[in-house]
């Protein structure tokens, strides 16, 4: 009757299929998905429906094949075309389907996706199905129009597998059908890096059939499905595709070139190498056999401790935008467009620095021309250095000259929709400097102060802007850090801090938000890491041995590399107003400026703890050798004990990291940050703490409940306060406080 020769199915005794009968279907009046009425061409539109963002579940699917049945049976009906509800296809399974309350149970529940409903109802059915999509189609959500015979989407639509930033991979066929379609190259890169492509991308790569837009997509997709039935389009079986596919040893040339790159980058995870082999499968053997691996693979990669670190970072990540008794409805965040920078040096010119390059108009103000033409030109030689390391292009140093200008009065305030005060650590001065700003600025301009010195309640109370002022404290003021810190008061604005929210996201950071505090409080973090790979190297430890040990734990660079990174200058800054905070049991590091000193300034200068040419690639400076090994062995204050140079690298990174812990412990005790979670995102984003083992804090729960306590009270004792351990982390230890106890799933989270 119909073009489309029916697959044959594997029999019950060589597949492992199970009756429909042991899954759970949802009363009718539940349904998720729906069949609209039939039109008078005989397709039929199936809608997935379960707003906002349609996510897929078990009881979703089931709902789904229900329908699809129906519209199958219905003789009135010649093809079917599914559809999302409200410009939306499908976000993908929510997250919780893989822990938690809605958790996927078993292997029969992801065969039965997979097998009973994808491929052999759906996939083989003698009725073409077109997918129409539009918004999202991730995950599972594209696993779904993969199975359809022709995808039309929008040319906005983003198409992607995204699982395995999650600890998982594909379950519903993506790995099989997705190389048919795009070839194993594409693939691959589009899996591995969990890359989303728009609708005009997909359409070039043939993932998609054609483009349409939103207001003609459906229309476009039924004449397609009708198209497919009369005989004058293809009826695609995307699973024994086969035109795509490359010579067999070509293809395990590059997939074997694949798992070496991915144990070259992260030797650590290995839901990646599980997917090529799932991939690889199918293209040497059969995709339909292939398709129960990936059951199985999945089945066993959702219970990993990768996936449970990777999905707690998921939900910290959108838990730390979310602040107390700031209401996310009705509150739109407005524009800032013109941003003035008061103070000068270095601080004031990397933040102007960081903010022509997100393209904001910028009035730079000094007290004198010759220090705003200094200022200028290091903004300059700024801007000169990344297009030097390519991080930045001729076009983009010229576009961000354009956008500054340096003035000495505030004439041209009227027009700033916010001030950032900078560098002045006088009280009296920054008195001055707010009351200026009340008179020429408009009521809505927010005022901002990045001291380090004074609290934003002393300033605030010196001022009629109590409402309208909070502290921005850039990431070691680098503009390569992802994270801004934003401290806020009571009386801060609530609206006021939402802009702030929307400013640093704008700048492609993520701030980390704090309630009012003294001193930075994810710097005092970073720097006790720093601090303490210090004072090992200055007691006798090889630099590039504790680079080596920490790479080898997860961490995206070494910490003296990561010094490198953010400068020597702007480190000492930072690591100065720590010190100053905290005068009793920081670390007073002498490397530092001993190396400033002999011209390293870190990867700004090409000259750090590593060497750099002009595209920023390092290698180990064997004259750095030479130059400190005999300084250092003075620089420690405590007695150098030759036990520091035979630790493991176990040991090692234990040294490094639990002071870090420690200083958190504190930070969460003092209530500065409400969550812990929210030191794990800046951990990962700001110490670059390797993702898998899900930040600093959900690691540091990996560990017996006082050995982090003893492991730091030995040490203390034989290294000095810089290693004694808080009370608010003997409390910690002692009532066995657990991230896990802490996490809260949320539903309507996609994959």
């Amino acid at each position: 009757m119909y073009p489309y020769p029916t697959t044959q199915k594997i029999p019950h005794s060589q597949s492992p299929a199970f009756p429909p009968e042991s899954i759970i279907y949802p009363e009718h009046g539940n349904m998720l998905g729906k069949v609209l009425d039939v039109g008078a061409d005989g397709v039929a539109v199936i809608t997935i429906h379960n707003p906002p963002l349609n996510l897929l579940s078990v009881d979703v699917m089931v709902s789904l094949k229900e329908n699809i049945e129906i519209a199958l049976f219905r003789d009135d009906v010649k093809a079917i075309v599914i559809t999302g509800l409200k410009g939306k296809f499908s976000a993908g399974f929510d997250v919780t389907a893989f822990g938690g309350v809605q958790e996927i149970k078993s292997k029969r529940e992801l065969g039965f996706m997979s097998i009973q409903f994808l491929t052999d109802t759906l996939e083989a059915a003698r009725k073409p199905f077109v997918a129409a999509i539009e918004g999202p189609a991730f995950g599972g959500g594209l696993e779904i129009a993969l199975a359809c015979h022709a995808r039309i989407s929008t040319p906005s639509a983003q198409l992607g597998l995204t699982e395995l930033q999650y600890g998982i991979l594909p379950g519903l066929g993506g790995t099989q059908r997705l190389p048919r379609l795009v070839g194993l190259p594409t693939a691959l890169e589009m899996i591995l890096m969990s890359k989303r492509v728009n609708g005009k991308e997909a359409q070039s790569l043939s993932l998609v059939d054609a483009l349409a837009p939103g207001d003609k997509l459906l229309e476009v997709a039924q004449q397609w499905a009708l198209d497919i039935v009369e005989g004058r389009r293809p009826w695609v079986v995307s699973l024994y595709k086969t035109d795509k596919l490359i010579p067999l040893e070509e293809a395990r040339h590059m997939l074997n070139s694949a798992r070496f790159e991915i144990q070259k980058q992260n030797p650590h995870v290995m839901h990646p190498l599980v997917c090529i082999d799932v991939i690889e499968e199918g293209i040497i053997s059969d995709p339909r056999n292939a398709l129960w691996k990936e059951v199985e693979a999945l089945q066993e990669l959702r219970q990993s401790s990768t996936c449970r670190s990777l999905i707690h970072v998921f939900f910290a990540q959108r838990q730390i935008m979310k602040v107390p008794g700031v209401p996310k409805k009705n509150l739109l965040p407005r524009k800032i467009v013109n941003v003035a920078v008061i103070g000068g040096g270095l601080m004031s010119s990397e933040i102007a620095t960081m903010l022509v390059l997100s393209h904001y108009q910028v009035i730079l103000k000094e007290r004198n021309k010759e220090n705003m033409l200094d200022d200028i030109n290091r903004i300059k030689r700024n801007l000169s250095n990344y297009v030097k390391n390519g991080k930045a292009t001729q076009e983009d140093l010229e576009r961000a000259v354009v956008l500054l200008k340096g003035v000495l009065d505030y004439d041209n305030f009227e027009e700033v929709d916010l001030v950032i005060e900078v560098g002045s650590e006088d009280l009296s001065l920054k008195e001055g400097i707010f009351s200026d700003l009340e008179k020429f600025c408009n009521p809505h301009c927010i005022f901002a102060s990045d001291s380090s010195t004074f609290s934003s309640i002393l300033i605030g109370e010196r001022t009629k802007s109590l409402g309208r002022l909070a502290q921005i404290n850039f990431f070691c003021l680098s503009p390569l850090m992802p994270l801004m810190e934003l401290n806020y008061m009571e009386n801060t604005s609530p609206q006021v801090i939402a802009d702030l929210i929307d400013f640093g996201r704008k700048l492609r950071k993520t701030p980390v938000v704090v309630s009012h505090c003294k001193r930075n409080a994810v710097n005092r973090v970073l720097v006790t890491y720093l601090h303490a790979a210090i004072l090992l190297t200055e007691g006798g430890v090889d630099f590039y041995q504790i680079d080596r040990a920490l790479e080898s734990f997860g961490m995206k660079m070494g910490p003296f590399r990561l010094i490198d990174v953010v400068g020597f200058h702007a480190f000492a800054f930072t690591s100065q107003n720590i010190v100053e905070g905290l005068p009793d049991r920081s670390y007073k590091p002498k490397l530092i400026q001993f190396l400033l000193q002999n011209g390293h300034d870190g990867e700004c200068n090409g000259k750090g703890f590593y060497k750099y040419d002009n595209c920023s690639n390092c290698i180990p400076d064997p004259e750095l050798r030479k130059k400190t090994g005999n300084s250092r062995l003075n620089m420690l204050n405590a007695t150098i004990d030759c036990k520091l140079r035979d630790l493991s690298d176990s040991e090692m990174v234990e040294m490094i990291l639990f002071p870090a812990i420690n200083e958190a412990c504190q930070i969460i005790s003092e209530g500065i940050i409400t969550r812990s979670s929210d030191l794990d995102v800046a951990s990962i984003l700001g110490m670059g703490f390797p993702a898998f083992r899900g930040g600093i804090m959900y690691w540091s729960d990996s560990f017996c409940s006082s050995y982090i306590h003893s492991k730091l009270e030995g040490w203390s004792i034989e290294y000095g306060d810089f290693f004694k351990p808080y009370n608010s982390l003997a409390e910690r230890s002692s009532k066995k406080i657990s991230l896990v106890q802490e996490r809260r799933w949320q539903p309507k989270s996609q994959m």
